[in-house]
């Protein structure tokens, strides 16, 4: 965490309940080293909110957005 908080300017506790979010979502693997914590992400948590995401007819990035399906209205080319 000591990594992230270079990165990421929020307090320790709300970085520390961020990351316990997204480890029980299944997004972030948590693994203990003495003291410490490593956290990495988790490859198999993603491809799975992936397909969910898929299935819901959410646009994802590189996907064909269909109008219909996201709620937004078509645009013409520019």
């Amino acid at each position: 965490m000591c990594d992230l908080r270079e990165e990421v300017p929020v307090a320790a506790n709300l970085l520390s309940y961020h990351l316990r979010v997204l480890r029980d979502a299944g997004l972030v693997i948590a693994a203990r080293r003495g003291r410490w914590v490593d956290y990495r992400l988790d490859g198999r948590g993603f491809a799975a909110l992936w397909v969910q995401a898929s299935a819901a007819g959410i646009p994802l990035p590189g996907g064909r957005v269909i109008p219909e399906r996201c709620g937004c209205e078509s645009e013409e080319p520019r």
